[in-house]
């Protein structure tokens, strides 16, 4: 090991700090595992606990500070010194097997969010689940994009198995090339995807301007593999990969980071179009220092967040001046749509209602939400139950139901309802 990685990772030049979060569910649903004992070590010194956490009744730990790198070192790409630190989490809870995540990366002035899915011994063998978190793509080697063009032509027969952009409720990622058969294949809820796939492909400390821009990318590259059916028009029973030569970067069990996951749920309907072309477009993208392409520059939009440039400003310096930003006419597995307005103290109506029931279901299994009389009235215990929730979720806690919030409870109503989820 170099001697500026080790520093990375056990915290000798860790000047910095950022903030760590874990959440520790079930991976039979939506299911909160109260009680777990955490355990937090610099990933160069595995055996040096540095902090033991326990989770509450939401499944989650305290956000405790930690090290991390300056945070000038992820805002240049020419570095010596890995951007982000390393921690090993360990994680145990009686009738469940063991987990244990190494490599789980914190940037500066930064929330990351930590998934930990432990399966119950009724199902698995009593062996200690293991989820390496593999070098970021700005910072390790992995293989360039292999170009494709931006419009995918549609085969002779005319026939297309979407006729309209649907946000999907779950991807199936191919974890690996597509001929590659032993690669396991996972379902993915699409906003997880996301939300995954930009934490590994940009850093979380860069502009937000920067961060929407590629986050609009990563959508619509993504939204192009759902609508033309790429890959299952050549045989194969997924949606995307996670090799970077055909697809771009999904990371299993990876951790998130919260502004990246704030900014994803209030967008995640939204993908690239050109006039005249029904399908989203393939939105090609590349790091611009080590590879270049056609498309975005990871690095050129971070400099051009730096001077101010909007979201689509960015998009159309690198896109050109005919993008724009489309939203898709169906979002899939939710019972209900947004109601196109906020629902706070005052409302009433259907809409509240369901979202009161929704709550009260919710509640069963993260029981700090404090039920309430779904009577249609967005009193004071409504707005207090959507607060926790927020505080819960890692949504902004206003006690206002805006358009993120209504389709974050929507999912986790759907996931509370199932017996297991895929995957």
């Amino acid at each position: 090991m170099s001697k500026n990685l080790h520093a990375a990772q056990t915290g000798a030049e860790n000047t910095d700090s950022g903030e760590l979060r874990i959440n520790v569910t079930s991976s039979l649903g939506q299911i909160p595992i109260r009680d777990a004992t955490v355990s937090i070590s610099y990933a160069g010194s595995p055996g040096d606990i540095i902090e033991t956490l326990s989770t509450d009744s939401s499944g989650l730990t305290e956000t405790v500070t930690l090290p991390a790198p300056p945070i000038d070192l992820s805002l240049e790409p020419e570095t010596e010194i890995q951007p982000y630190s390393e921690y090993n989490i360990t994680v145990t809870a009686p009738g469940y097997e063991p987990v244990e995540v190494t490599g789980s990366e914190l940037l500066a002035d930064t929330v990351s969010l930590q998934p930990i899915r432990m399966n119950p011994l009724e199902i698995t063998e009593e062996e200690e689940k293991l989820v390496n978190i593999p070098p970021h793509t700005l910072w390790g080697e992995y293989p360039p994009k292999i170009p494709e063009p931006e419009i995918k032509p549609i085969d002779e027969s005319g026939e297309i198995v979407l006729s309209r952009v649907v946000v999907p409720e779950y991807v199936i990622v191919h974890d690996g090339v597509p001929s590659d058969r032993s690669a396991p294949n996972y379902w993915v809820k699409y906003t997880d995807y996301i939300k995954n796939v930009a934490s590994s492909e940009i850093y979380a400390t860069w502009p937000e301007s920067t961060i929407y821009a590629n986050v609009l990318a990563i959508m619509s590259f993504t939204l192009n593999r759902v609508y033309t059916e790429q890959y299952r028009n050549q045989g194969y029973d997924f949606t995307i990969t996670s090799s970077t030569a055909y697809d771009q970067k999904w990371i299993y069990g990876r951790n998130t980071f919260e502004n990246i996951g704030r900014l994803v749920d209030n967008i995640f309907n939204n993908y690239l179009s050109r006039p005249g072309v029904r399908q989203p477009i393939f939105t090609s993208y590349c790091d611009g220092q080590r590879v270049t392409c056609a498309g975005l520059s990871q690095w050129g939009s971070k400099y051009l967040g730096d001077e101010g440039y909007s979201a689509i400003e960015i998009i159309r310096y690198y896109y050109g001046s005919d993008m724009y930003i489309n939203t898709a006419d169906v979002i899939s597995g939710v019972p209900s749509s947004w109601p196109g307005y906020n629902l706070t103290t005052g409302s009433s109506g259907d809409k509240v209602r369901q979202l009161q029931q929704q709550l009260n279901r919710i509640a069963g299994n993260y029981p700090a939400i404090p039920t309430i009389v779904a009577d249609g009235i967005y009193g004071p215990r409504t707005a207090e139950a959507v607060r926790v929730f927020q505080q819960v979720f890692a949504l902004p806690v206003t006690g206002v139901t805006d358009f993120a919030t209504w389709y974050a409870i929507s999912r986790i109503y759907v996931g509370v309802t199932r017996i297991a989820e895929p995957g």
